[in-house]
């Protein structure tokens, strides 16, 4: 009888390791993630109402943008001036953020400069030393002002820096010596928005805490992509990110990511930018999902930053709107399902 007993007890003890073994595979819990929406600085006062709708897509992030701009070839930059936008200016991103905390909303504090005559800041350079040195305490200025802003208003997250290609390359000492100082003010995370193709030229990734990636990746020409078709395309991206992660030590976090809805969305964002094109809202949805697909369930990839959210919810999108937004749009309840599924 003993042995009966004792084999029968050694019986139930592996049925239940099994079962625990089984249930820690088919359902162990989605890896939390920074969920987020890039919210766009808009013309006047945001109000409570208009953070409101962030929720219903279970983001728990939202990004803040405080414009800066300047002129090609020009060593000067320009910021919290009376003729920007409302949501751009130092006022519009202290309100902005108090409104976001009345929805426990993070926040990431992500500058970024216009400049005119080139649109994005990656192709800005400079000719001389002295115009370089001129930038950098112009800039230094810029991001301290941010710094200091965040940390009194104790900000999750903040970005140093947007996409500056040749500015990053050519001046590394200028970056390390940025970080040390916004250190010295600033408690919070800090990451750099590289663009998707120049990620690997950046020298101060160790450092920050994230190794931040705006993800325009050109994965697919087709019109519409099927959503198999676009996770088979991004696996050697996959592979080289996941790679770099390893070798910094460092999450990988999408600072930006997005996909407009109308033909041939996954082939290369700046292709696209100044055209209306035509209306594919499913070109949209698939795209978004297949980067769900791909990355969201990575321990080394920390989430990412939708672009973008309009303020006035139920005024932007919809079936007639062909640009980067998800509102009111098929994509908004995929987001939802997905942010849902890896709250943070």
């Amino acid at each position: 009888m003993n042995k009966l007993v004792s084999f029968t007890l050694a019986l139930v003890a592996i049925t239940l390791l099994l079962s625990a073994c089984y249930l820690s595979v088919s359902e162990a819990p989605a890896i939390k993630k920074i969920n987020g929406v890039c919210f766009v600085a808009p013309r006047h006062t945001v109000e409570t109402e208009h953070m409101a709708p962030i929720t219903t897509i279970n983001a728990g992030w939202v990004a803040v943008t405080p414009y800066a701009f300047s002129r090609e070839g020009e060593a000067q930059l320009y910021f919290d001036h009376q003729r920007q936008w409302w949501g751009e200016r130092t006022e519009g991103i202290a309100q902005t953020i108090q409104e976001a905390r009345k929805f426990g909303l993070k926040v990431m504090v992500k500058p970024h400069v216009w400049v005119r005559g080139q649109g994005w800041p990656g192709e800005y350079d400079l000719q001389t030393e002295t115009d370089w040195l001129k930038w950098e305490g112009a800039y230094m200025n810029y991001i301290m002002t941010y710094a200091k802003l965040s940390d009194s208003l104790n900000i999750e997250m903040l970005c140093i820096g947007t996409e500056y290609k040749i500015a990053v390359q050519k001046r590394p000492a200028f970056w390390k010596k940025l970080i040390g100082e916004v250190r010295a003010v600033y408690r919070g995370q800090l990451t750099y928005a590289a663009n998707w193709d120049n990620y690997t030229n950046v020298a101060f990734w160790p450092q920050l805490d994230f190794i931040g990636v705006d993800a325009y990746f050109p994965i697919c020409k087709e019109k519409t992509p099927d959503v198999s078709v676009l996770v088979n395309n991004w696996k050697d991206v996959k592979s080289e990110l996941k790679a770099f992660s390893q070798k910094e030590g460092k999450p990988i976090l999408f600072t930006e990511y997005g996909y407009r809805s109308m033909d041939y969305t996954a082939g290369g964002h700046w292709e696209l930018d100044r055209q209306e094109g035509v209306l594919n809202m499913e070109g949209q949805k698939n795209a978004l999902e297949a980067i769900f697909k791909t990355y969201w369930h990575e321990p080394w990839f920390a989430g990412g930053f939708l672009w973008k959210w309009h303020a006035r919810h139920t005024e932007n999108g919809g079936l007639n709107n062909s640009r980067y937004t998800p509102q009111n749009k098929p994509a908004q309840s995929l987001i939802a399902r997905w942010y849902g599924k890896h709250a943070g």
